[in-house]
């Protein structure tokens, strides 16, 4: 085809493909083991299939309400109050989103203008940045602090000023693992008291927490939560990433300003999936067993590659294990991660990427939301490097 003759002028000049589909490629050209982009391998439960099913055959395969199907936040809505005691009114403050990135996406456009500014932490995932800035905002950068991953607080306040719009923090934590604790949310409540700033809180991992930790929500701190953006996903609950399904939960106000934007992003979300996951959620066992699912592999992942010069960093969360390769090169992460694919069959994901100085600390991000004998085979070809 012809190319566009005219000017075109980018609103993302330092974009270009994510890294997670950069090292999914370079795994399938590789035949490589694919540990790098956050996906299972295992099948989804055959029970969901069937609901999913069931519905379609009902029926209900044309458009949802804007706002999602009314069952579904119901749930949502009951859902949060039992485990977070947290209330959301399932007609006002909840809305079924295509997934945690539109979600994201969405909130950030909502409210975010030229010349606002966004504080994110980095490592982050990379959609943050990329959204704040086609929406004209500007990004402020607070690093998380190496090796665990925790929140600067001596750095934070410094980096609030009168153009503060967001916050956003992201807990679980992809890249890192890493979790925010009950002291950290009421020093973040405390931060934006008295200020009109809104926090954007990702928790699409709030299920798979590890060591006896809890997900601190921020729907669990009243004043936090009145100012808060809350988004969920059960893509990553149900192993579901396909399905393209989350939600967001906010207060009356904010959602009407969500939703403003929502509607003409994506209208409404996938009919069948958002009734067969309302009917699935009845059970409370299918996701409060997730944690402890999800722990074994990591600590089967983290058994397994006990003999290897690799070491692994504090995971309390997500499916992600970082390890460490100093004690075997130190050249950067990009190079590390392409040699480990070209040279020994195995695909992870630099962590250097999640910053925008590209800083090297010789970590690469396996995902262990794999089949056992996955995570073996990875773990084999590991301890021989």
């Amino acid at each position: 085809m012809k190319h566009f003759e005219g000017n075109i002028v980018t609103k993302l000049p330092q974009t270009g493909t994510s890294i997670f589909a950069v090292m999914s490629q370079l795994a399938t050209e590789h035949n490589a083991v694919n540990l790098s982009q956050g996906f299972p391998d295992f099948p989804i439960s055959d029970e969901l299939i069937k609901l999913v099913d069931h519905f379609m055959n009902k029926g209900y395969n044309q458009y949802a309400p804007m706002p999602g199907v009314p069952e579904l936040r119901k749930m949502l809505s009951q859902m949060f109050e039992k485990n977070h005691s947290a209330k959301y009114d399932p007609d006002k403050e909840i809305t079924i989103t295509a997934g945690a990135t539109q979600a994201i996406y969405t909130a950030i456009s909502a409210f975010i203008s030229k010349g606002d500014e966004v504080v994110i932490f980095e490592p982050a995932y990379d959609s943050y940045a990329p959204s704040v800035t086609v929406n004209g905002g500007l990004v402020k950068y607070a690093q998380l602090q190496y090796p665990d991953y925790s929140i600067n607080w001596d750095e934070l306040p410094r980096m609030i000023s009168s153009n503060t719009k967001m916050i956003i923090i992201n807990s679980p934590h992809n890249p890192t693992g890493s979790v925010i604790s009950e002291e950290d949310m009421k020093k973040l409540e405390n931060l934006i008291r008295g200020r009109d700033i809104i926090v954007l809180s990702d928790e699409v991992y709030e299920h798979l927490i590890f060591d006896g930790k809890q997900h601190q929500s921020a729907s669990r701190f009243p004043e936090l939560a009145s100012k808060s953006i809350v988004i969920g996903s059960f893509g990553k609950t149900f192993h579901t990433t396909g399905w393209k399904t989350g939600f967001v939960m906010a207060p009356e106000n904010i959602t009407a300003e969500f939703r403003k934007v929502h509607q003409f992003v994506v209208f409404a979300v996938n009919t069948p999936i958002q009734h067969a996951v309302a009917e699935y959620l009845k059970n409370p066992d299918n996701y409060i067993s997730l944690g402890s699912f999800y722990q074994e592999k990591r600590d089967y992942f983290i058994s397994a590659i006990k003999g290897s010069k690799f070491k692994p960093l504090p995971c309390n969360g997500t499916y992600f294990q970082l390890l460490d390769y100093s004690n075997i090169s130190d050249e950067p992460e990009m190079e590390m991660a392409t040699k480990l694919v070209k040279e020994h069959g195995i695909a992870a994901v630099p962590v250097s990427p999640f910053y925008r100085t590209q800083d090297n600390n010789c970590t690469l991000r396996f995902c262990f939301a794999k089949k056992e004998s996955t995570l073996k085979e990875a773990a084999e070809i590991l301890c021989r490097i």
